[in-house]
């Protein structure tokens, strides 16, 4: 398994006129942990963009547990628990210190700049290999 841990303040344009986040903001936040796991194994997205490689969401679920409020910091918890193959699946928690406000995952498949489904590249195959062998 591999984890990341981004922090995010809650900025007011994210909160709805009850004062909480918008349920919709969660999904950009899963975003920045996303993008910042890819980042710290290595495998930076803009990397594989450039190569020609897309990671369109294909799924995703969000299941709140507890609101989050203008000002709160907030911590997302990016885990990846499966070697990816042609598709990537990663699990979230958003956590105001130890309190667990929401979960969620988003399903991926890699594509080309066509649209066309394609094996992840090799280096990436194989870099995820030799991190999960290592856990």
């Amino acid at each position: 398994m591999l984890e990341s841990r981004t922090q995010i303040s809650v900025r007011y344009a994210e909160t709805d006129m009850m004062g909480i986040v918008y349920h919709g903001n969660y999904l950009p936040w899963f975003e920045v942990g996303r993008t910042t796991l890819l980042k710290e194994c290595g495998l930076p997205y803009r990397e594989l963009e450039a190569r020609g490689y897309r990671l369109p969401v294909i799924e995703v679920g969000v299941k709140y547990f507890r609101p989050a409020l203008y000002d709160d910091t907030l911590t997302v918890i990016t885990r990846l628990t499966e070697r990816p193959t042609l598709r990537i699946r990663l699990d979230y928690e958003v956590r105001r210190g130890e309190e667990l406000l929401v979960t969620g995952f988003t399903t991926h498949a890699f594509i080309n700049k066509q649209g066309e489904p394609v094996r992840p590249p090799p280096d990436f195959a194989a870099r995820m290999r030799a991190l999960f062998a290592a856990r």
